[in-house]
């Protein structure tokens, strides 16, 4: 058995190596690492929240070519990467650092079907870190500044009559030399901090739109109203213009509604609508329809819950979250999201939705998304497995001075501007590219004091920006009375040192116990954790232990939970898997019985 699967990996990499592409360097992989499709990678439509029937996959290999940032264009390619995978990862077939003194272009060519003739085509990118400039055919046909979100450009003027066409695209990233936010990226990796992540790293497709189209959806549920908001932006031709909206519950049409002039369409949903939770992920199916002075002339399929989130005070005094008006302690990983052969960009779908059922699997019922935002396809993967998310804002520039267990009385640093309207514009694009997801129950602007501004008036616009979801001003920084939740870091015990009776009481970070698992490390030392053991037997009985505490301090005032972490993460090896998914460190048995009687903690 041994030898059938030594010769298949073998027999994989050739298979590889004959499209001239194969992984770089050295360092650990994942299972999913030896079964990359060059042809058809990440092939899944990538904007299951508003998707279209027709569209064309651009990833696969690209030219590249690393030269001064000064230079505006390459004299001369530098070879072939796999897009979507980030330059310094190893499934980009590069593995090499750009930095804040050189700029990453890419180059391939592409055909438009002839299906899509009179049909306007849109340039959608997943995302790329962090500024980038693109053309078509030598026109500049856009530029976009954030690396966590998605943008699309019409390139329709710009194509070709016939043939093919030529797409490029520049990309520039300072890292840590910048005040964008970037999560844990550094040009020098230690500690806590990880290797940098420059361009393409999701999914860039081509899809045919009419001159009047859907550009985007905006979809809000009432349970208390018992009804479905669903808006419609449509891109404008002098006409006038109609949305429909039809809500389906197992191919059964349950609801519809239309709007002109821009309104919202309101649907009424049948009595006794299914909610959505944890237990019972219930969905709604969408179509939405645009009518341009009478004819249909777009159509998107998408989905919705009806769920709720809030807080409230319990008979005890204590505020609570809550789900559908119901007390639920909400208790999850912290999830990095991050991967030892494509860093931010998980090997293939099937890898990246390995780690939520692993969640779910574990007894969780949500997780804390730390400093990174996910495709598009993940939160729609949470969403049907009836996962909670809290998203973290991903970080950057400095912060202030840190005072972490007790109330902020100091002088709180400012940003420049430049840096300021940065974070606001970045973060907005963030909550507009997530607003549709029904797991997502909570926004954190900031972690710890990393970057922290300006609390009160950031979680006043984020709460004005979506009353439908809780907001955490910052998970473990400077405390503030402002905002949904005061949150608390504490490793590696659980401990209340603070409580507000005003807002709902959080643990925020907690755990990172430790373990080595030889064969499954990044570097052979440098390794951490809070506190390290030597077997599973000890971690799972360290983790118990800790959530046994949890459930405990849940009576006394917690009403949910984060423990570090999924994964081992480049030197950290406090994960409850090693960095490469193939290690379990723990009893996962007596883990989620656990963690199953934290999440019932309120119930009993």
């Amino acid at each position: 058995m041994k030898y059938r699967s030594i010769l298949a990996a073998a027999f994989a990499a050739m298979a590889l190596a004959s499209w001239g592409w194969q992984p770089a360097g050295d360092r650990i992989k994942t299972p999913w690492a030896e079964t990359i499709d060059v042809e058809n990678v990440w092939g899944e439509y990538p904007r299951p929240i508003m998707e279209r029937s027709d569209w064309k996959n651009l990833n696969g290999l690209w030219q590249y070519a690393i030269v001064p940032a000064g230079e505006n264009n390459p004299k001369k390619w530098d070879g072939e990467i796999l897009v979507p995978f980030a330059v310094e990862s190893s499934l980009s077939g590069v593995g090499k650092t750009v930095g804040a003194d050189q700029a990453l272009w890419y180059e391939r060519s592409f055909t438009v079907p002839s299906s899509w003739k009179g049909k306007d085509v849109m340039l959608n990118f997943g995302a790329v870190d962090w500024q980038c400039d693109v053309w078509v055919n030598d026109v500049k046909v856009g530029a976009h500044k954030g690396g966590f979100t998605p943008f699309s450009i019409n390139v329709t003027q710009a194509l070709a009559a016939k043939g093919d066409n030529v797409l490029k695209v520049r990309v520039w990233d300072p890292t840590d030399r910048g005040y964008q936010p970037r999560g844990k990226q550094v040009e020098r990796p230690e500690g806590i901090w990880y290797t940098p992540v420059t361009g393409i790293w999701q999914t860039v497709w081509l899809e045919p739109v009419a001159k009047s189209h859907i550009t985007g959806l905006r979809i809000q549920s009432d349970i208390d109203a018992n009804t479905l908001t669903v808006g419609g932006e449509a891109s404008h031709t002098g006409g006038v213009l109609l949305v429909e909206a039809k809500v389906f519950d197992n191919g059964r049409e349950v609801g519809s509604g239309k709007s002109i002039n821009g309104e919202s369409v309101v649907i009424a949903m049948p009595d006794g609508a299914k909610l959505w939770s944890p237990d019972s992920p219930n969905l709604y199916d969408l179509e939405v329809t645009l009518y341009d002075n009478g004819k249909a002339v777009d159509k998107v399929k998408s989905y919705a819950a009806m769920r709720k989130f809030s807080t409230k005070r319990d008979a005890d005094g204590i505020v609570r979250l809550q789900l559908n008006n119901k007390d639920l302690f909400q208790f999850g990983p912290l999830d990095q999201g991050w991967w030892p052969d494509g860093l931010y960009t998980a090997p293939s779908y099937e890898a990246m939705v390995y780690d939520v059922d692993k969640t779910k699997d574990w007894g969780f019922n949500m997780i804390r998304k730390h400093i990174k935002v996910e495709p598009a396809t993940w939160y729609t993967y949470c969403d049907r497995k009836g996962i909670i998310v809290w998203q973290d804002m991903p970080s950057g520039d400095n912060g202030p001075e840190w005072q972490n267990r007790r109330y902020f009385d100091g002088i709180e640093k400012q940003r420049s501007p430049e840096s300021e309207a940065t974070y606001r514009r970045e973060w907005k694009e963030i909550m507009d590219c997530l607003y549709n997801y029904p797991c997502i129950s909570t926004w954190i602007p900031f972690n710890e004091a990393w970057g922290q501004f300006k609390t009160p008036e950031i979680t006043a616009w984020t709460k004005a920006y979506d009353p439908s979801r809780l907001v955490n001003p910052a998970s473990g920084g400077n405390f503030y009375t402002c905002g949904d939740i005061l949150d608390l870091h504490n490793y590696p015990g659980p401990e209340m040192y603070l409580y507000d009776g005003q807002r709902a009481n959080v643990l925020g970070e907690y755990g990172g116990i430790g373990m080595v698992v030889d064969g499954h490390i990044w570097t052979p030392d440098r390794n951490w954790g809070y506190i390290q053991f030597k077997s599973p037997g000890e971690v799972t009985d360290k983790y118990v232990e800790y959530a046994n505490e949890l459930a405990r301090l849940a009576k006394a005032g917690f009403t949910g939970a984060v423990y570090t972490q999924t994964t081992d993460v480049e030197m950290e090896v406090n994960g409850l898997m090693t960095y490469d998914r193939k290690v379990i460190k723990v009893d996962e048995d007596r883990v989620a019985r656990a963690n199953r009687a934290v999440c019932e903690s309120l119930n009993k």
